[in-house]
């Protein structure tokens, strides 16, 4: 079976908490290139598990369940064996309602779930491994995260509005367009981007700005020149310099789909935005 990835969309109670969930699979080995992201994503191993490629050439095992937290470093993962990966695609400001911790606290960081949160971790995992079909994964998740977020009193902020505009946005605010957009001093921004990214806003619009890079992967006729344009880079220079430091990639090479890294992205099986089953 060749790698096989695809999308299912959230409820409308958890949407603007998460993006999407996704499941990828595959009977081959495959290495992985995980990228700088300003977004946070639990992830499960429910059939293989994978080994980090550490940069002495070494190799560590990873989680079975756990986050990856936001991060602006790149990291490769590997498997040699057939595997199957559930993960929970988060917006920056879920990690504080769901786990009561600050995102600050684990940016760039790779956290066991049973290290992250003691009460109900093991619990989770146990669930989301056990579970017979996709289905029950998604539904176990969209229950976890509804219950979760009604124990909560703040779930909707300005800065959240903000981090959600900044994602989707075409354009590269500025600090000053935020504090005047969203009604926040700069220091009250500085301080909840910290507590809900982990980064400060000049370091999430950036990473946010690579990461829209990636919707124009399949666009042949665009050059470099115009998805660093379409993307808000002053110039073709900065949006190369940027594109290799939070992927360790070459962006030519990433664009025309000549590195591993896209080997999802060109599978056959790839499908998008798959409904919650009823």
């Amino acid at each position: 079976m060749p790698i096989r990835y695809w999308n299912v969309k959230p409820s409308e109670t958890t949407q603007n908490y998460v993006r999407f969930y996704w499941f990828l699979e595959s009977d081959e080995s495959y290495t992985h290139h995980s990228m700088a992201d300003v977004c946070p994503e639990l992830v499960f191993h429910y059939h293989g598990r994978f080994n980090e490629i550490l940069a002495n050439g070494q190799q560590e095992r990873s989680f079975l369940a756990g986050i990856n937290a936001p991060s602006s470093q790149t990291r490769q993962f590997s498997i040699d064996q057939a595997f199957g990966m559930f993960g929970v695609y988060l917006y920056p400001h879920a990690i504080p309602l769901l786990f009561d911790i600050q995102a600050s606290d684990l940016t760039n960081q790779m956290v066991d779930i049973d290290i992250l949160t003691r009460k109900y971790g093991s619990d989770l995992e146990e669930r989301i491994m056990l579970s017979k079909s996709h289905e029950e994964r998604v539904s176990i998740m969209e229950t976890f995260i509804t219950q979760r977020l009604q124990q909560q009193k703040e779930t909707s902020l300005p800065v959240f509005k903000a981090l959600q505009f900044i994602m989707k946005s075409e354009a590269t605010p500025t600090v000053k367009d935020l504090t005047q957009d969203y009604f926040i001093s700069e220091r009250q921004l500085e301080r909840q981007f910290q507590r809900f990214t982990g980064f400060s806003p000049k370091q999430f619009i950036r990473i946010a700005r690579f990461q829209n890079t990636m919707q124009f992967y399949g666009s042949q006729e665009l050059r470099l020149t115009d998805v660093a344009l379409n993307c808000g880079y002053y110039d073709q220079s900065h949006f190369i310099n940027d594109f290799k430091q939070f992927s360790g990639l070459n962006p030519k090479e990433y664009f025309k789909g000549k590195t591993t890294a896209t080997l999802w992205r060109d599978s056959k099986t790839h499908f998008k935005d798959q409904a919650i089953p009823q």
